[in-house]
């Protein structure tokens, strides 16, 4: 990894709220300042001060290029993993503070624990092999319990907010430069526990001991540098480590792209999967994340889902709600006054059963993906309208729901046009207080529903 050297350090700090494109052309060659490197750090500063806020404040991260940038987990998804991580283990955790405080021998609070399959003595020897770690009573007490291993390191943004809540936690990465810029990062952000492995992932998993948890993202392309999405075509092939990775781990998760298809990943893994995460920010899908451990019972059970979009979030048996397109169960209300449009997360999880049962609203028609009611909800995860009026396609109803309106925010949900084939037929332009959704509804029929937001 390159250092900066002052006169480049003093640059970046000097330009790096100012355009990135204007400063290479109009940057004046300074001896012995870097400006490609420079430049790279401004951009990627700019990057993180909105998507890794936390690192942006923090002196002395250095950034890689910008494509690099773009690609990394955000604050929000990276802070989420970890809470899924400290959520998993927190039984562990609190027997460890139980005991703590009991007095009790830290061998025989070590004992106690029922999470791992394995004795705790040999999970401590093996660990010992694996890490180095110290001898000292203290570091075992605290280290036997709180391993982590991050198996496709990259940039590690979500390795330094994973690690956080371990003992001492590793990161694994074959490129050499991506390493050492994790080694200095992890140092800067004051990550004191974090182990820096330049090495194969596979390779690694294969050799060490078991741990507590374990976190792959996969790199979704190919040997041509084509985006992939599935879970074989990805590197490592997780399919092919399932079985290693429920012996080496209590809980692996693994990070997938947001386009699969979860019900059928979870058929893929063959009972290993213990939870669904589907996690979105600002309305947009990011990450599918899956979450492996042993079967606790002898029938396989169904995995827990959590939809996730910022600060809405729920969470169901998906045993439960196998039929998340069923419709006509349930009659539209003979007042329909309110629409609710969920939010990303429940679109792609397809629990439109859940969201009925759950919030007393009603889907409009088959695929619509678009919930009505008579009263308001209070807290649905997703979008809410007031209806101003409903009607069909033709003339005269189109006439009477415009009633002199010249824009509109158009969305169509399983509608024969697209919204911007609506928005020509319906010389409308772009913006403004009124929300107009075509879809259909139960009985097979084409409306436009004029709405405004709540």
């Amino acid at each position: 990894m390159t250092i900066m050297n002052d006169e480049t350090r003093e640059f970046v700090a000097m330009h790096r709220n100012e355009d990135v494109r204007e400063l290479a052309l109009k940057a004046k060659r300074v001896e012995r300042l870097d400006l490609p490197l420079a430049l790279d750090q401004i951009a990627g500063w700019q990057i993180a001060r909105k998507k890794l806020p936390q690192w942006a404040s923090c002196e002395g991260i250095v950034y890689p290029p910008h494509i690099s940038m773009e690609q990394c987990s955000s604050q929000f998804t990276a802070q989420y993993k970890s809470e899924i991580a400290q959520t998993l283990l927190a039984p562990a955790a609190t027997v460890r503070a139980r005991v703590s405080d009991s007095g009790e021998s830290d061998n025989q609070t070590t004992k106690s624990e029922p999470q791992l399959s394995d004795s705790a003595e040999s999970v401590m020897q093996t660990a010992k092999s694996a890490f180095q770690l110290s001898d000292s009573p203290e570091s075992d007490t605290l280290v036997a319990r709180s391993l982590m291993v991050d198996l496709t390191g990259g940039f590690g943004v979500d390795f330094s907010y994973l690690a956080r809540g371990f003992s001492q936690a590793t990161y694994v990465e074959r490129q050499r430069h991506l390493c050492d810029l994790a080694e200095h990062n992890m140092a800067a952000l004051g990550l004191d526990q974090a182990r820096i492995v330049c090495g194969d992932g596979v390779e690694y998993l294969r050799q060490m001991g078991p741990v507590d948890f374990i976190y792959l993202d996969p790199a979704r392309r190919d040997e041509h540098g084509s985006r992939t999405y599935a879970i074989e075509d990805c590197t490592p092939n997780v399919f092919e480590l399932r079985d290693l990775l429920l012996v080496k781990s209590q809980y692996t998760l693994v990070k997938l792209s947001p386009m699969l298809d979860w019900r059928k990943a979870v058929a893929d893994f063959d009972g290993a999967v213990r939870e669904v995460h589907i996690v979105a920010t600002g309305n947009e899908c990011k990450e599918l994340l899956l979450v492996l451990g042993q079967q606790v019972h002898e029938e396989p059970s169904a995995p827990r889902v959590f939809c996730v979009n910022d600060n809405q979030r729920i969470d169901y048996d998906s045993a439960a709600y196998t039929q998340g397109l069923r419709i006509g169960g349930k009659p539209l209300p003979e007042a329909k006054n309110y629409l609710y449009e969920p939010n990303a997360s429940i679109m792609k999880a397809g629990c439109f059963d859940l969201v009925e049962e759950r919030f007393g609203v009603t889907q409009v028609g088959p695929s619509s993906h678009l919930f009505v009611s008579a009263t308001p909800v209070a807290d649905f995860p997703g979008r809410g309208f007031a209806i101003e009026a409903i009607g069909g396609m033709n003339k005269k109803d189109i006439k009477r729901l415009l009633n002199g309106t010249k824009q509109a925010n158009i969305a169509v949900r399983n509608f024969p046009l697209t919204a911007p084939q609506l928005r020509k037929k319906l010389k409308l332009a772009d913006g403004g207080p009124v929300y107009l959704f075509g879809t259909t509804m139960q009985g097979c029929d084409h409306v436009l529903l004029r709405t405004s937001k709540i």
